[in-house]
């Protein structure tokens, strides 16, 4: 499975190629305005009755300003239509016609569809595709977003390294000042008024149990991850809701982790050690679901050990001697519904857009 996931890599990394990440420091917000005389940071620091040092922290550091304070200086900058940048003045009667792609793992066979969708719609269009793997780092996000803002990007399309509720990353009061268009993917930062495309994790993990249960599988084994993420809590959400409905006595063990393979090959392995033997290992998503697949392996148990189900395909998974029954979703689809919802949102920025879903289907071959 090792190599599986480098090539998956391989693929990607060559049929997307990043440019030049620059650092923050060389760029800053950039708000295209349409009036003739241009507001300044000292407009903007006497509308509010601060300084233009704090005003300047604001909009650069808004991680250092009171909340306050942070909401009066943006919305001062927004009723003056403030243009902080000689790059934007540079740049207004120009169209960069790239589009940023931000993701937390680019590693993950989900996405590979997803963004081979994005690539080929945005070129389609005549744009360019930027692509930054931020391997679940908040710090390097921050940069992908700042280097895009500095690029004056059309549009980005972005999967956060974190859809936990309490994910407020420093750069989201400066995105929004910019006015750049931006849909969020698969995860959604529950803070930000941006529109995105979602799978609908209850639906997937109410119909994944209610397979497990519907073949009499009492004693089930929950591979998660993160207990704080949105994406989990509601594919719990719905596998309870199947328990609900089942006459059953059912022994449930939910074990949380993280979505990729490592947390979940070594909390399969921790089972298998202490004895544990659950007639049925449900993986909340590919890499959990493999991480799995690869523990009972290395214990040499073989996956017929345990029925196995996933949320999302298990790639080449006939090479473990057979298909193995998940919630099928159409990653192609995400993608495509992302791009055209923000090319949408390039022609027509003031036009609301609802977010879209997209609804699994159950493979139990």
């Amino acid at each position: 499975m090792i190599q599986l996931l480098n090539f998956y890599r391989n693929v990607i990394v060559n049929f997307l190629k990043l440019s030049t990440v620059f650092s923050p420091q060389q760029y800053r917000i950039l708000i295209m305005s349409t009036h003739k005389k241009k507001a300044t940071i000292t407009d903007v620091a006497r509308k509010v009755g601060m300084t233009t040092i704090t005003v300047s922290r604001a909009l650069n550091t808004p991680e250092k300003v009171k909340q306050e304070t942070l909401k009066k200086i943006l919305a001062a900058a927004h009723e003056l239509h403030y243009v902080p940048n000689a790059i934007a003045r540079n740049l207004k009667s120009q169209e960069s016609r790239i589009i940023g792609l931000v993701t937390a793992s680019i590693d993950n066979p989900f996405y590979a569809h997803t963004f081979k969708a994005i690539n080929r719609i945005a070129k389609s269009h005549n744009y360019s595709l930027m692509l930054f793997d931020t391997d679940g780092s908040e710090e390097l996000e921050q940069k992908a977003i700042e280097t895009l803002m500095g690029y004056q990007a059309s549009g980005i399309i972005l999967s956060a390294v974190s859809d936990a509720d309490d994910y407020t990353p420093a750069y989201l009061h400066k995105l929004e000042l910019t006015q750049i268009p931006v849909v969020q993917i698969d995860r959604k930062i529950s803070c930000s008024s941006f529109p995105g495309v979602y799978l609908d994790n209850f639906n997937s993990g109410y119909k994944a149990m209610k397979s497990l249960l519907s073949k009499g599988f009492q004693n089930i084994l929950v591979l998660a991850g993160p207990k704080e993420s949105c994406i989990t809590i509601d594919r719990i959400n719905g596998i309870q809701k199947a328990l609900e409905d089942c006459t059953l006595p059912i022994s449930l063990t939910i074990k949380y982790g993280d979505y990729q393979k490592e947390k979940s090959k070594n909390a399969m392995l921790e089972c298998i050690k202490s004895g544990q033997r659950p007639e049925a290992i449900f993986g909340l998503n590919i890499l959990i679901t493999i991480g799995a697949m690869e523990a009972l392996q290395e214990a040499k148990l073989g996956i017929d050990q345990a029925h196995i189900m996933s949320i999302d395909d298990i790639p080449y998974s006939n090479a473990f001697g057979r298909p193995i029954p998940c919630v099928h979703h159409d990653t192609y689809e995400l993608g495509a519904s992302a791009v055209s919802m923000l090319l949408e949102l390039i022609k027509n920025p003031a036009k609301k857009i609802d977010d879209g879903a997209i609804i699994g289907v159950l493979s139990d071959s």
